[in-house]
């Protein structure tokens, strides 16, 4: 009895050994030359410093308290995944100031695109557009977002990567080991639960495309306004509330294929047409508004906080709308 007491004391004891080994391996297993503690430890500041510098510009953009990020928590992952990413592969070319510059433009740009595809592929949903932004591609990267990342990765290998590496070094490792599992875990969970809302997002940018396409036609059919500003200054006009001021900014993204109606009729006709259908057209919007609010106002937390943190985000099939009519507004100027 005492000699197999003894042997399973020594199996467990062999069983725990070899647990401990693999743990160690795990820690120590090296991407780049890089052991993966010191890489999660990096990714988890990296995303925490992004999301600061991400809510903290769009904050004051906007003049408004902004949670930028996909998940709910103080992380912006593609800016952890982005930093350390580019550390790992720009390194051998860190010397030189010239290759490190390019190189900083070179692959977050493709790390933003890539990123980009996969969100609309995954959720259907354009997180962020570029659309507005002289020399860009598709709306999902521009130059001067590049020239930015390049300039970034300069400050990344001369500025944050001693500082992030001067965090690492104050707490022991095996503390250090905790932290990020306990991290970890909390991310996974915040993960799982933005993931399942995003997927209700693209749902709800559909329905609000369908209100806005509703109020586009609708002012398309009056055929009176002959000029961006002069629609402008009418949906201006209207008393709109927040929802509905977001709707009225949405709609203007459309308004150049509006003024073509109104060329058939002469000022005289036009303005009292205007006049005339004036408080039909304000009905019509506010009773749309209506139904916008209740679209985006309906939803759990987690949907509203994504929402108003990517107030430019689009279904996949507006945004692909958008592109078509960009390039064919292109070559029949061209032409």
């Amino acid at each position: 009895m005492s000699s197999r007491l003894v042997r399973a004391f020594l199996a467990e004891g062999q069983k725990k050994t070899a647990d401990s080994a693999a743990g160690v391996a795990m820690w120590n297993a090296a991407v780049a030359g890089t052991d993966f503690y010191h890489i999660i430890n990096w990714f988890f500041i990296y995303s925490f410093l992004g999301w600061v510098w991400e809510s903290a510009y769009v904050s004051i953009k906007e003049n408004r308290l902004v949670n930028r990020g996909f998940v709910t928590g103080p992380l912006c992952t593609i800016y952890g995944c982005g930093a350390v990413a580019v550390y790992l592969i720009l390194r051998p070319v860190s010397e030189n100031l010239l290759l490190l510059f390019l190189g900083g433009i070179a692959v977050p740009t493709i790390l933003e695109y890539l990123t980009a595809v996969l969100m609309e592929y995954i959720f259907h949903t354009s997180w962020w557009d570029y659309s507005k932004n002289k020399f860009n591609f598709q709306g999902r990267i521009c130059l001067g977002a590049s020239l930015g990342w390049g300039v970034f990765t300069v400050i990344l290998f001369y500025v944050l990567q001693p500082f992030v590496e001067w965090i690492v070094s104050l707490y022991p490792e095996a503390v250090g080991r905790v932290m990020v599992c306990i991290a970890g875990a909390l991310y996974l969970v915040d993960f799982g639960i933005s993931f399942a809302n995003a997927m209700q997002i693209g749902r709800k940018l559909r329905g609000m495309d369908e209100v806005m396409d509703e109020v586009y036609e609708y002012v398309q059919s009056t055929r009176l306004y002959e000029s961006v500003e002069e629609l402008r200054g009418r949906l201006a006009s209207y008393r709109l509330s927040e929802y509905g001021m977001e709707l009225k900014n949405r709609l203007e993204n459309r308004v150049n294929a509006v003024i073509a109606f109104a060329s058939e009729l002469t000022p005289e006709e036009r303005k009292s047409r205007q006049e005339a259908w004036k408080a039909q057209i304000e009905e019509r919007i506010l009773s749309v508004q209506k139904r916008y609010e209740q679209l985006k106002g309906h939803g759990n937390i987690f949907i509203r906080r994504a929402m108003n943190a990517y107030p430019n985000m689009k279904s996949r099939a507006q945004a692909l709308k958008e592109r078509t009519a960009r390039r064919l507004d292109k070559k029949s100027k061209k032409q």
